[in-house]
């Protein structure tokens, strides 16, 4: 006889989610919270503990860790104090991201630089330092937000697509590399 089973159990289970203290990435630590995950809320700005500390009210196992994805220092750090307290990481959701909506004509080189940072290198960093951390425990699972806009394209914001368009592409390469050591890697491209 069939019986019903919960559609996702993720108790026990340990996740990463950068960019994790506001929009896309609070509610990716909310479910995956909700759902029995221990949820490392990385952020660079400092109001994701409050944001933690509400989660923790209502139950769940959540942690603020606050880190610029652009540093490596801070990145490895990060990586190596959220496995000390909750242990081998099973979750990465890279989803730091900003923009700045201009053309390429308008943009400062600064700009630029910023939005690829905090969106390309925050994404290499974070899964370089997490994914010897999966293979140690047998495998994991990487989720990169990309964008409709990666796919696509789209008006006064060049950056934000070159970003997005590298992120899908990577999660492609990166799935090809680790898919063998079963570390399975997907990207979400939200639209408008």
């Amino acid at each position: 006889m069939l019986e019903k089973k919960e559609p996702l159990n993720l108790t026990g289970r340990v996740a990463v989610v950068t960019g994790g203290s506001s929009g896309i990435g609070l509610g990716v630590v909310e479910i995956l919270s909700a759902y029995g995950a221990k949820v490392a809320m990385v952020d660079i700005s400092p109001k994701g503990e409050e944001k933690a500390q509400e989660l923790r009210a209502a139950g769940r196992d959540v942690t603020f860790f606050q880190c610029d994805v652009t540093s490596e220092e801070q990145v490895k750090k990060t990586v190596d104090d959220v496995v000390t307290k909750y242990g081998p990481i099973n979750i990465l959701h890279n989803n730091a991201g900003v923009t700045v909506r201009k053309t390429i004509d308008n943009l400062t080189e600064k700009e630029w630089d910023f939005v690829l940072d905090v969106g390309l290198k925050g994404m290499f960093l974070f899964s370089k330092h997490v994914i010897p951390v999966m293979e140690a425990n047998g495998g994991g699972s990487i989720i990169n937000t990309g964008s409709g806009w990666g796919l696509k394209g789209g008006d006064q914001a060049v950056a934000y697509c070159a970003v997005k368009g590298g992120i899908v592409n990577a999660t492609r390469a990166m799935a090809i590399d680790h898919g063998p050591k079963n570390i399975r890697v997907n990207s979400v491209n939200p639209g408008d």
